[in-house]
């Protein structure tokens, strides 16, 4: 497998592979196609060259690099090596950070969930301190993550499995057109949170909130 791309001008959003569970290739596939720019996290560079994938950037801080570097040069043409060794961040926080220095407005998180539970945990919740700088979509072959503004609408056909999932408190939530609406109403991660709803009928669910990190999940099983 193997994708390029012509960037226009940051338009278009970049995507970053983590080192979770690996997803589809379709899924996979179809990811590359709508991005011109791929950043690979070190731990999942080797399954990555498995699948023939061209890498513009390999990031993180190499502790445990299970392929040379100078293979890794040989493999990608023109790949870029960049060593993030600051452990107070994990290697997907450096990533975004990496991207928002360049200039990048969205990206689309791959394989960032799975595997280990406090890597997903982490993965999941982190994306809200970037929400000022950049736009981030996480993806899986069940889930799309992303945060929410505080207005929010968008069409989904009846049925459709939606998440709100709160990082720490969310005040002030109102909801339209979900199975189980919320009226200035509060969520909690840890005690209440708005878990395994679903649009009441097709058409545009609306979604507020007055303060608060929210996340929404478009699911399927």
């Amino acid at each position: 497998m193997s994708s390029h791309h012509v960037v226009r001008d940051l338009q278009e959003p970049a995507l970053i592979i983590a080192n979770g569970e690996a997803c589809s290739i379709e899924l996979l596939g179809e990811l590359l196609e709508w991005s011109p720019y791929v950043v690979v996290l070190d731990g999942a560079i080797h399954r990555v060259l498995e699948l023939e994938i061209k890498v513009d950037v390999l990031l993180g801080d190499f502790d445990r690099n299970e392929i040379p570097l100078e293979t890794i040069k040989a493999k990608q043409d023109a790949i870029e090596i960049v060593h993030t060794p600051d452990q107070n961040k994990t290697d997907l926080e450096k990533a975004i950070d990496f991207l928002i220095q360049k200039g990048h407005r969205a990206v689309n998180v791959l394989w960032a969930t799975g595997k280990r539970a406090d890597h997903t945990l982490a993965n999941i919740t982190g994306i809200v301190r970037f929400k000022n700088q950049i736009t981030i979509t996480m993806i899986d072959d069940y889930s799309v993550i992303y945060q929410l503004p505080e207005k929010f609408q968008k069409w989904y056909p009846k049925n459709t499995p939606i998440s709100l999932i709160p990082v720490g408190t969310v005040e002030g939530i109102v909801t339209e057109n979900l199975k189980y609406n919320l009226q200035n109403e509060s969520l909690t991660l840890g005690y209440r949170i708005g878990s395994s709803n679903e649009v009441a009928e097709d058409g545009i669910i609306k979604i507020s909130h007055q303060k608060g990190d929210l996340l929404m999940m478009e699911c399927k099983d």
